[in-house]
């Protein structure tokens, strides 16, 4: 009688320990799941808000390297279609071999997928580096994210939000902030959209310098 309640006392234990394993498995497989779905969301934002936060403004005449920040149906130098926002930031790599500044032309929009097979379209970000080529440049462009069914982006002057900036005609400064917000194709239940929210913040620079008597 002894042997057998053992043995029964050993076999419910091992059928707990047997079902809290394959759960414990099931979890990590579900968290592992949502990280990998999450991770090219996160570096996407990351890619975005590190070029906004690098956006500047150049007092130039020349027409390519006016350093503007132009957000809506852009007409982008060097693409043949419109774009979502156009700026000039300060995220370029400097290499020794490159001969490269580190203000580089970078623009954002929605292209249909390369793939028939996906939902949506494709969050597309097209750089220049060479801002003094002679002849128009070929963009380099990477996608950061597909299945996007929307891209909206926003501009807050202070006051606010407009879905239009342009620093080549009545908007002279750059916005206060920038928000992207991006609809999925096929959002989880419940799901609410992608949303990016950067301020802006500039400097002046100037080549006086101030003088002043010392206490």
């Amino acid at each position: 009688m002894e042997l057998l309640l053992a043995m029964a006392v050993s076999a419910v234990v091992l059928s707990a320990v047997n079902a809290l394993f394959f759960s414990a498995v099931r979890l990590q497989a579900t968290a592992q799941d949502a990280v990998d779905s999450g991770l090219p969301r996160e570096q996407a934002l990351t890619v975005v808000r590190r070029d906004l936060q690098g956006v500047m403004l150049s007092p130039s005449t020349n027409k390519v390297m006016a350093g503007d920040f132009r957000v809506g149906d852009v007409s982008s130098y060097g693409l043949h279609q419109t774009v979502n926002i156009e700026l000039y930031t300060t995220t370029g790599t400097l290499r020794e071999m490159e001969p490269w500044a580190e203000v580089q032309r970078v623009t954002y929009r929605l292209r249909e997928s390369a793939d028939r097979a996906g939902k949506g379209k494709e969050l597309v970000r097209s750089v220049t580096r060479n801002l003094l080529a002679t002849i128009t440049p070929t963009p380099d462009e990477q996608v950061l994210l597909p299945n996007i069914n929307t891209l909206e982006i926003e501009c807050y002057d202070g006051m606010q939000w407009r879905n239009t900036w342009d620093t080549t005609q009545t908007d002279t400064n750059l916005p206060v902030a920038v928000r992207m917000r991006l609809l999925p194709a096929e959002p989880p239940a419940n799901s609410q959209p992608i949303e990016l929210l950067v301020p802006l913040s500039t400097q002046v620079t100037s080549n006086q310098t101030e003088t002043g008597e010392s206490p």
